[in-house]
């Protein structure tokens, strides 16, 4: 029987590979580690064997050993790094501001603007050319190529903290955590009005539009798309607008972006879902001149990865990280505070 492939975990481009296999009613009792070697293609034995120790495999639900017997309708689900797709990627000498180094892993606050790996109109001037010119042997899959060290990622004018993987066994431990939803991720996000409900939680499929493949639309009836959650809380109101707490219980392509949209409050800024114009207050006079100067102050949506936390994959210990907000999305916040104040 061969691996069926399951839903990503995260489809922050669908950077690894999530398998789920039901040994057949007449399967022998096999070693877990030679089952799989049988079962999923392409995978060496210290891929499989780093996936077993990093708990990225389960049987039944629950982590295991090598050496456990795989019996007929045993449950086997796990989580590989995706193999590579580019085949070159050119270091480039881009300065990065790191928030936290040791052996196995990397935490980055990335700028907003900066694209996070190469891809097809952006190939150079990434984060991932940036981190192959400051760092060698960073883990890729195979031979050296892929995307170094990457685990998730943001979009492109969302700044914010990404953990990089430095090690093989890194990259899958991480990964697992992705997988199973344990990685605490908050974003900070100035949206257009004030939610009726001042802590809420957005639940609706996310997948790509009909009408633009580019944008993502909310399935409430699940017909299409995948299962998503944001958790919400309003931290300032202002009236016109308001800055936002969001917590990932899923990890979809635009989540926040595509939440805040179908709940009526785009993110300020947001080209692609309605948040670069008026969507509160008048058109006209001073306060659309304000708006106007306020869009000027970022490149996109006014989104930020405030903080992370993760169990380390050597001291297996809860580590929480967390960024100020970028000196451009606080001038935003401060032109609308003094714009409501005075009025």
């Amino acid at each position: 029987m061969s691996a069926d492939l399951v839903e990503n975990a995260s489809d922050e481009d669908d950077l690894f590979e999530h398998y789920r296999i039901v040994a057949d009613k007449g399967q022998s009792l096999m070693r877990l580690d030679k089952y799989l070697n049988l079962h999923v293609a392409n995978a060496s034995r210290t891929k499989i064997q780093n996936g077993i120790d990093a708990e990225a495999v389960r049987v039944n639900g629950l982590p295991t050993k090598a050496s456990y017997k795989v019996k007929p309708f045993d449950v086997v689900t796990l989580s590989l790094p995706q193999p590579p797709r580019d085949t070159e990627i050119l270091p480039e000498n881009i300065p990065l501001n790191f928030v936290y180094e040791d052996d196995v892993l990397l935490i980055v606050n990335k700028p907003a603007g900066m694209v996070v790996h190469p891809a097809f109109g952006n190939w150079t001037g990434t984060l991932i050319n940036a981190l192959v010119y400051h760092f060698q042997q960073l883990p890729t899959g195979r031979n050296g190529e892929g995307r170094p060290g990457l685990v998730h990622r943001i979009d492109k004018d969302t700044s914010g903290l990404l953990v990089i993987a430095k090690t093989e066994f890194a990259m899958t431990f991480l990964a697992s955590q992705f997988a199973d939803h344990s990685i605490e991720r908050t974003y900070h996000a100035l949206i257009w009005g004030e939610p009726k409900v001042e802590k809420g939680t957005v639940t609706g499929h996310v997948g790509r539009s009909a009408r633009d493949r580019r944008v993502m639309d909310v399935f409430v009836d699940g017909s299409q798309g995948k299962h998503a959650v944001t958790h919400y809380e309003v931290i300032k109101p202002l009236r016109y607008v308001s800055l936002i707490k969001c917590n990932l219980e899923t990890g979809r392509t635009h989540q926040i972006r595509a939440h805040m949209k179908h709940i009526g409050h785009p993110i300020f800024n947001d080209p692609m879902y309605g948040g670069d114009k008026i969507v509160r207050g008048v058109s006209s006079g001073s306060y659309k001149a304000m708006v106007e100067n306020a869009f000027t102050f970022i490149p996109g949506q006014a989104l930020h990865a405030k903080s992370l936390g993760f169990i380390h994959p050597t001291t297996r210990k809860w580590i929480q990280f967390d960024t100020d907000l970028p000196e451009n999305f606080q001038a935003i916040l401060q032109k609308w505070e003094n714009y409501v104040n005075y009025q």
